[in-house]
């Protein structure tokens, strides 16, 4: 029943969609390679490369999470709340001891998981706007974040840092957790009826309440989930950075909803592409590395990445068909009345 309401709605042709998303955001994450390589090849080289890794799955992680809320129709802006939470809990309760890093990792878990409830709820079931409800959590969270942390930075502890900031096989760890996080977002949103469920409800809740599936579940679920998966970044960042500051998740906001959408998810809702949003995020990082090469202040890098979400907003949303129709009749030369 559901895989024939999906086939009902405008995301019927999602097969499409994601093969121009995927081949889209691959191809042009292999050309600014070859760019890179040709006018900064100082940024793809083997440190550079291996140094930012770490960063870029870290953005591939929270992308994910972001994904899921925007497949409901909403968008999440509390994520750096969520991420600067964990790198603090997981930073400042341990103080250095890795023998209590495990509870400090439990609490970050019930926090991402009281705040996901709060989000759901407000959203799915007072029908509170989902940038106002986020945003609102965005600064709960950082009360939290600062009564906590009282603003300064703690050392993270060295069982953290060698199981997040190690390496296996020449591999960074962080890169593994990544690809773990991508291979269970993408089994269950694809191979699983739950996921089916999850994605119909996104492209269509009115069919999918008409069918008889649970709406506010799956909506409330998906900031759930959504919390998780940025405690889980922001725990990987608490290792990665030597000394993380409270106000480490301040810099994925943007770049977590930029990622989603230049990976080929429409921010109305519905079927998701967890491949392509990380690939996506590799090209976002890779992007930021090669804007510094060329000497472009860091201050300007909300620039670069506005930019580039406003090109995946305009190469997946706008109806370029309808334009370039607009276009030929409006270049169409008027024809002279009969008998001029």
């Amino acid at each position: 029943m559901t895989d024939a309401m999906t086939r009902r709605t405008p995301l019927g042709t999602s097969r499409f969609a994601n093969s121009k998303g995927f081949a889209t955001i691959g191809v042009s994450t292999i050309l600014l390679f070859i760019v890179c390589a040709i006018f900064a090849p100082s940024s793809i080289s083997q440190t550079a490369f291996l140094g930012d890794i770490p960063f870029a799955a870290v953005l591939a992680i929270v992308g994910l999470g972001q994904l899921l809320v925007v497949q409901q129709g909403g968008v999440d802006l509390s994520v750096a709340g969520g991420v600067s939470l964990a790198v603090v809990v997981v930073s400042h309760q341990p103080d250095g001891d890795s023998a209590k890093l495990l509870p400090a990792v439990l609490l970050a878990v019930f926090f991402a998981v009281v705040a996901g409830i709060i989000n759901g709820a407000l959203v799915s079931l007072l029908k509170l706007n989902p940038i106002i409800t986020t945003l609102g959590m965005n600064a709960l969270l950082y009360g939290v974040v600062f009564a906590i942390s009282g603003g300064a930075p703690r050392s993270t502890t060295a069982l953290l840092a060698a199981v997040a900031g190690g390496s296996t096989l020449g591999v960074p760890n962080a890169a593994l957790f990544a690809l773990a996080a991508l291979a269970l977002v993408a089994v269950v949103m694809k191979k699983t009826a739950a996921g089916r469920r999850f994605e119909a409800i996104g492209a269509s809740p009115v069919a999918a309440r008409a069918v008889g599936l649970r709406v506010r579940t799956h909506q409330l679920l998906a900031y759930v989930w959504a919390q998780l998966i940025y405690c889980l970044a922001g725990i990987l960042l608490a290792g990665i950075t030597n000394q993380p500051t409270a106000f480490q998740g301040d810099s994925l906001l943007l770049p977590s909803v930029a990622v989603v959408v230049l990976g080929g998810t429409s921010l109305l809702g519905g079927r998701g592409f967890p491949i392509s949003t990380v690939i996506a995020a590799l090209f976002l990082r890779q992007l930021s590395q090669f804007a510094l090469a060329l000497g472009v202040p860091y201050s300007a890098q909300t620039l670069v990445q506005a930019a580039a979400l406003a090109a995946g907003v305009a190469l997946y949303s706008v109806n370029w068909g309808r334009v370039r129709a607009w276009l030929l009749r409006w270049r169409a030369p008027v024809p002279e009345p009969a008998g001029a």
